[in-house]
């Protein structure tokens, strides 16, 4: 079976091809994982138990995190410029409860912050942490042309 990939941005103007409404971002996924909640320095964060790391594209913003396998404690939830090595230790999630499983929106926590370039993303200890935490990221990229595109 053939793999389709497209890099573009989807939406919908609800039927008005004349472009004259705002059309927006679409939402997405990503699954992540954090082999060990208990390091001290900025780790990067897997894509899944698959071993690719997660990567961000520029413009993301991090809408929530939900904690479907959790550990114990809290971590600071970053990036790594892809190709900057420019790293933000809390530009997603600052002081992350990863203890319970749960979903955490834009505030006191989550930053709701774009990330300013192709970035990896990081986790790092915040306080007393261990084990294994599992989950999603949600996120939409900010859309570059406001929603104008061309047909």
């Amino acid at each position: 079976m053939a793999v389709n990939t497209t890099v573009s941005i989807s939406r919908s103007n609800g039927g008005d091809n004349t472009r004259t409404s705002y059309a927006g971002s679409m939402v997405m996924v990503a699954q992540f994982y954090i082999a060990d909640a208990s390091v001290a320095a900025a780790t990067k964060v897997l894509n899944a138990a698959s071993g690719q790391n997660l990567i961000l594209p520029a413009g993301a913003v991090v809408l929530s995190v939900a904690i479907t396998d959790a550990g114990t404690g809290h971590v600071d939830v970053g990036t790594l410029g892809y190709t900057s090595g420019t790293a933000s230790t809390a530009d997603i999630a600052a002081n992350l409860d990863v203890s319970a499983i749960s979903t955490t929106g834009i505030g006191a926590t989550v930053t709701g912050t774009p990330v300013a370039e192709l970035s990896y993303v990081t986790a790092l200890i915040n306080v007393d942490g261990a084990g294994t935490v599992g989950g999603y990221l949600t996120y939409f990229v900010v859309d570059p042309n406001a929603g104008m595109q061309v047909v």
